[in-house]
């Protein structure tokens, strides 16, 4: 019939499941007891978070390094309007953060009241969730150090 709407419903999906390896294993497990892992990359980098493979060479990756729970704001981007699926219900940063030990940064959240209390080159560390579960969602998100003066 002329006109007639033909309707059928489509679910797209992917069931599948992945295992995590040694390398990313050693980095969730590390979370979950409170700590951060980096690996050592064939030039004596330290990535965080931690590659199966360096980035450079190819080669396999299997040197965990232990590193530091503060770091340095290496670049960031303020969110006014946070949505349902971001780590904070209200405004926040997400930012790059170079942890001490690592020469890699990291991207998460950074809970500051402002964004004139956000700079490139400030300090923070990592706030963790109460509840651990070795997922990236263990670090609630980072803080600033020390409370900063406002920039003008």
């Amino acid at each position: 019939m002329a006109g007639e709407v033909l309707v059928a419903t489509n679910v797209l999906e992917y069931p599948y499941t992945r295992t995590v390896g040694p390398v990313l294993g050693a980095f969730f497990t590390g979370l979950k007891q409170g700590r951060i892992r980096g690996v050592r990359g064939a030039d004596g980098r330290v990535l965080v978070p931690p590659t199966e493979y360096d980035p450079v060479t190819g080669e396999d990756l299997d040197e965990l390094v232990q590193v530091g729970q503060a770091g340095v704001v290496t670049t960031w981007a303020w969110v006014y309007q946070p949505r349902d699926k971001h780590p904070l219900d209200r405004p926040f940063a997400w930012a790059l953060v170079r942890l001490d030990g690592a020469d890699t940064a990291l991207l998460h959240a950074v809970d500051a009241a402002d964004p004139a209390l956000m700079s490139t080159g400030m300090r923070v560390r990592v706030r963790w969730r109460e509840e651990r579960a070795g997922e990236i969602q263990d670090i609630a998100c980072f803080e600033p150090e020390t409370e900063p003066e406002a920039r003008p």
